[in-house]
């Protein structure tokens, strides 16, 4: 092996090092952020429009992967990049918007009665546990084929892009069923 593959290797292994923990510290964060008793004050209403903001973000980050598979499947590679980036972007506003929010507000409450609570409720801890399990394969996915690695990116993208796009959509019906009983 020479010093250059020694070398790449090394910084691939750093990177699987990097997203690994990304992907434990960021469910981690949003977990203690959720169930921490005391949130931050901050005094400020604006805190209140992020959860409408955080369901227009996601719905815009599912056109995006909807369109990056369209393009992809048409061998449009370039617009899928784009459009696989612009979601990824859109998943990182979206993620500081949601940390945001859920540090200086208390969880809404659902206030739905009979069958709807049994629509309500799964969705959401699908939504939920999926969620926190998509970051690490978004993470390699999108590593991967921004640094050429198609085979690996493919093999990933199988289970990433369902996982992704079900934890954007389920997102913004959770957001629409449980928007009524916001308080603010």
């Amino acid at each position: 092996m020479t010093k250059n593959n020694l070398n790449m290797e090394s910084i691939e292994k750093s990177i699987y090092k990097w997203i690994t923990v990304i992907s434990i510290l960021v469910p981690v964060a949003v977990a203690v952020l959720l169930f921490m008793p005391l949130k931050v004050n901050t005094q400020e209403e604006w805190v209140y429009f992020l959860p409408h903001l955080n369901a227009v973000i996601n719905s815009f980050a599912s056109i995006m992967l909807i369109l990056g598979l369209y393009f992809i499947k048409n061998g449009k590679i370039g617009w899928h990049k784009v459009s696989m980036s612009v979601a990824f972007g859109l998943g990182a506003i979206f993620l500081v918007s949601y940390i945001i929010y859920h540090s200086a507000a208390e969880s809404a409450t659902f206030g739905g009665e009979g069958w709807i609570r049994w629509v309500y409720y799964p969705l959401l801890i699908t939504h939920i546990i999926l969620a926190a399990v998509a970051l690490f394969p978004i993470l390699l996915a999108y590593y991967y084929g921004m640094t050429g690695k198609y085979d690996k990116h493919r093999s990933v993208v199988r289970y990433a892009f369902p996982i992704w796009l079900y934890v954007t959509v389920s997102g913004v019906i959770v957001y629409l069923m449980i928007s009524p009983y916001y308080t603010h």
